[in-house]
């Protein structure tokens, strides 16, 4: 059983050294700027490799977005992960939103840099423009269901639709907007956790 699984985990470890290093050439180079024989020589793997695994470079890039946002690089959606579970049997409305607001921004950690390079590729580059519409709707998709949380508890203000709703926490939650607070104003991730937090509770909830 050990010799079978070697070359899975061995395939696995490969794959996480060559994500690693996309993801820090991605952020620092931008996507023009990243080739896969920087990502190779960083990951200290042959250029074939990459290709192997990857097979062009939006593909490796879509795949860097994905272990970002998730944190790790298994086959589990995010809406389907144990914290998001919790939420769902949460019943009160600003726990849901702290939870939300705090999960967001362990996210975004990781996965906001990653996104700028998507969207700043968009503009010249079909697979990026793809890419970034698909990310996109998967926010409005997770934000969404929180929403939809908050309005089986019939926590939201009754001058709020669950679509308008949605589209206040989407801005509030950008990555662009969490960019803007951390690299700009120079914000840790607990300080823009705590405005986020009374911005979404203020601006959702009905009491």
């Amino acid at each position: 059983m050990e010799d079978v699984k070697s070359p899975k985990r061995r395939s696995a470890q490969t794959r996480s050294r060559i994500v690693n290093a996309a993801q820090g050439l991605f952020v620092v180079r931008g996507y023009a700027g990243t080739t896969f024989q920087l990502v190779a020589d960083a990951a200290e793997v042959s250029v074939q490799t990459v290709y192997f695994h990857y097979g062009t470079k939006s593909q490796l890039l879509k795949h860097v977005v994905d272990v970002a946002s998730a944190g790790d690089d298994e086959p589990v959606p995010l809406l389907q992960r144990p914290w998001f579970a919790a939420l769902q049997a949460a019943q009160d409305p600003a726990e849901v939103v702290r939870g939300w607001v705090h999960q967001s921004g362990v996210i975004l950690d990781r996965v906001a840099p990653v996104l700028a390079v998507v969207r700043d590729a968009a503009a010249g580059d079909p697979d990026m423009a793809a890419q970034w519409a698909a990310n996109s709707e998967q926010r409005h998709t997770a934000h969404g269901e929180i929403i939809a949380i908050l309005a089986r508890l019939r926590a939201l203000r009754p001058d709020l639709t669950e679509h308008l709703a949605t589209d206040v926490t989407v801005g509030i939650l950008s990555p662009d907007l969490f960019l803007v607070m951390r690299r700009e104003c120079g914000w840790t991730t607990a300080q823009w956790e705590g405005w986020a937090t009374d911005q979404l509770s203020h601006g959702l909830l009905s009491v």
